[in-house]
């Protein structure tokens, strides 16, 4: 059967196709961009070949250089000839490489471009090694000799590289031991020894306060302070000689020019040959540094290691931003609702709520840092902590206004969303519970919350998507580019409110735009992105399951 067009467009079909349309458009973006995050993020754990390029410079000098291949993109032959590079002529846009050369001790930079006209060779040798640093970033070279106090014990020379290479392996495992010793002393026996003796002091400035200076509460005092500084030259003590054992291994390597370095094993993070590595020695090693990414702490100015203090400070703020936001958006949405003569007032505070919602978030991070921190975290202080000023307790940014200034930057979402599912809710079912004797608050607590739960949770949802994502207020109330501790830790009250915290969102920020080394921080960047998105999809689902589970409960409700 034929049908004319404008049978077709009064059918609504064209409608539908375009919506249809419209939606697939943004699903395929959507993916797009994810799979081009994951793709340049999480390449970036893989262990590339190293290349030995020889090439010639703009001097016409011919140089070798030692490095992985980081990116590749084409520049225009105007930019070139202004740089003074020579072009052939004929050629538009001509091919260059980015070597991530390392060495940043020797050289001063990690990255060269070199353009691909200018290679002569470039091609890959076995038992070219990389060695992930402390500090100074990789180190690309050869492996020459490893030493015990100052003695070498292999020498790739003689005893062959594999002898050598597996002499660095068994030294290297030895002193990273140690150093995850060392950790653990310093930040956890040691930390809790110096949070005890600051608790001591503030105690003891307290009692001064007071006028309180009661001798046998002083010697309880001084007593404990002897035990743990007792506990301290113990550790002390412990520590010394760890370091001590850790500088004893020592490795050789050489650079591609002929420089020779020695370095303590005890700087190495990671040794491996990637150009000696097959297929599957190289997904171990990719998984063991994803583990590294998600797991360790940052080093190098957060351009190297991992980033688990800035999932956990992002997770534990939006727990606490939801804890805080849900009950006070549900009051405040029953009261506008069930219990508010419905008039203009009412009219304009719910135009004044729905307002909320599009006022620029550094608006909120401004009345936090004014009416948290400075008043009201200021008036904590001065009313509760005395013996700590004036260093602030309560009174400078952290993990507590962090998580209030996002619930009152949210809070209009969940108001909305909780009037939303009561409007919702048939007369019925209320007039029936009251019909039956119970009270207006009865029928609220027991039959149209439970109903509403749904639409709660649907609010509650969409304000943990907006707030973890969010960084502009997070700057000025509570984030920080490397915080010594966790908010959470074995020291009372274990949960540590007043202590600033990392977030991924600022992680990306000044990774990507406050780094000196822009190059290298990038696919971290990248990486950061993917697992913001991943830890919001996460929190979502969470709250999307409670939400359904709810839905099921309270089903029989509606019938």
């Amino acid at each position: 059967m034929n049908v004319s067009v404008k049978d077709w467009f009064k059918s609504g079909s064209p409608w539908v196709w375009l919506n249809a349309g419209a939606v697939s458009l943004c699903v395929i973006m959507v993916l797009s961009l994810l799979g081009l995050i994951a793709i340049r993020g999480l390449g970036h754990f893989w262990p590339s070949n190293i290349y030995v390029t020889e090439y010639q410079n703009r001097s016409g000098e011919v140089r070798t250089v030692l490095g992985e291949k980081a990116d590749h993109e084409l520049v225009s032959a105007v930019q070139l000839k202004s740089a003074g590079y020579q072009v052939p002529e004929g050629q538009e846009y001509i091919g260059r490489q980015l070597l991530k050369v390392g060495n940043r001790d020797v050289y001063g930079q990690d990255f060269q471009w070199v353009l691909d006209s200018s290679i002569s060779s470039q091609q890959t040798v076995e038992d070219l090694i990389v060695l992930e640093r402390r500090e100074w970033g990789n180190f690309y070279g050869s492996l020459v000799a490893v030493k015990e106090s100052g003695n070498v014990v292999s020498e790739s020379s003689k005893a062959g590289f594999e002898s050598t290479w597996a002499e660095l392996e068994a030294r290297l495992e030895r002193a990273l031991a140690l150093h995850d010793e060392i950790h653990s002393i310093e930040k956890g026996e040691i930390g809790s020894i110096n949070y005890g003796l600051e608790r001591l002091r503030l105690k003891e400035r307290g009692l001064e306060l007071s006028g309180d200076l009661d001798p046998i509460k002083l010697q309880l005092l001084a007593e404990e302070r002897a035990e743990l500084d007792a506990e301290y030259e113990v550790l002390k003590q412990e520590l010394n000689g760890l370091y001590q054992q850790s500088q004893r291994d020592q490795v050789v390597v050489k650079t591609i020019d002929g420089k020779t370095v020695e370095m303590a094993i005890s700087k190495v993070v990671l040794a491996y040959a990637p150009n000696n590595m097959n297929v599957f020695e190289k997904s171990l090693h990719y998984i063991a540094k994803l583990g590294e990414f998600l797991l360790d702490d940052p080093r190098e100015a957060n351009t190297e290691g991992g980033i688990y203090p800035a999932i956990f400070g992002t997770v534990m703020m939006v727990l606490l931003m939801s804890i805080m936001v849900t009950p006070f958006g549900v009051v405040a949405a029953v009261y506008l609702r069930e219990y508010a003569k419905q008039g203009p007032v009412t009219r304009i505070i719910r135009i004044a709520v729905n307002n909320l919602a599009g006022v620029p978030s550094i608006v909120y991070g401004v009345f936090g840092l004014g009416f948290f921190i400075y008043f009201l975290g200021g008036s904590i202080d001065q009313l509760f902590y005395p013996e700590a000023l004036p260093a602030p307790t309560f009174g400078t940014p952290g993990l507590l206004w962090a998580s209030l200034t996002l619930a009152i930057l949210t809070v209009p979402v969940v108001i909305v969303a909780t009037e939303e599912g009561l409007s919702r809710i048939p007369r019925a079912v209320r007039e029936g519970s009251l019909a039956l004797g119970a009270t207006k608050f009865e029928t609220l607590w027991k039959v149209v919350l439970p109903m509403s739960s749904p639409a709660i949770m649907t609010g509650v949802i969409l304000a943990i998507a907006r707030a973890a994502g969010e960084v502009a207020p997070l700057m000025l109330v509570g984030v920080v580019k490397l915080a010594p501790s966790l908010p959470l830790d074995g020291n009372f009250p274990f949960l540590h409110l007043d202590r600033k915290f990392m977030h991924l969102g600022f992680h990306i920020y000044d990774v990507g735009f406050q780094s000196p080394n822009v190059e290298a921080a990038r696919p971290l960047v990248y990486a950061t992105a993917l697992l913001l998105v991943v830890v919001i999809a996460v929190l979502n689902l969470a709250a999307v399951a409670i939400r359904n589970n709810l839905r099921e409960k309270y089903k029989s409700l509606e019938h």
